[in-house]
């Protein structure tokens, strides 16, 4: 990271920027305690889930390279192929192979992994709305949010 990249752009932060943030430090953080414990309560690790909800969510087709899955991940390319070893072993994904680079293979979600990413992407889903009311700032009357106003 470059030093200027530490330093601050344009004013000091005002009190409603800081509660803006910590809201939504709050609020992320609340979010991923929800997820946390919710996939776990369905047998998987976060690692799981993020990996299926990656290979679901991947642009334009249904499945992603060992190395597009460490890149969307933000993992080393050895952790993501012990990711997909443990759960192809739980029958959430399957490999094929790649017709277009024989050095790499595709991974595809599985039915059952289709299913796993179903349910728990629904109650995410519906976490993500209850949270709503914990990200909006409260109305104070004419003034526009730090969020809104793009200052924060």
């Amino acid at each position: 990271m470059a030093a200027e990249d530490d330093a601050p752009a344009g004013a000091p932060l005002t009190k409603q920027e800081f509660e803006a943030l910590a809201r939504f430090r709050f609020g992320i953080r609340r979010y991923l305690r929800f997820s946390e414990v919710t996939v776990r309560r369905h047998g998987l690790t976060p690692q799981q889930y993020q990996l299926l909800l990656a290979l679901k969510g991947f642009p334009d087709r249904e499945w992603a390279t060992i190395r597009e899955l460490a890149e969307r991940l933000q993992l080393r390319h050895h952790s993501v192929v012990e990711l997909v070893d443990r759960a192809q072993g739980q029958d959430l994904v399957t490999r094929a192979a790649n017709p277009d680079d024989a050095r790499s293979v595709r991974i595809l979600l599985t039915a059952q992994g289709e299913q796993v990413l179903d349910r728990l992407s629904a109650l995410h889903r519906d976490e993500l709305r209850r949270l709503d009311a914990a990200l909006t700032p409260p109305h104070r009357g004419a003034a526009v949010p730090a969020a809104e106003s793009g200052t924060v």
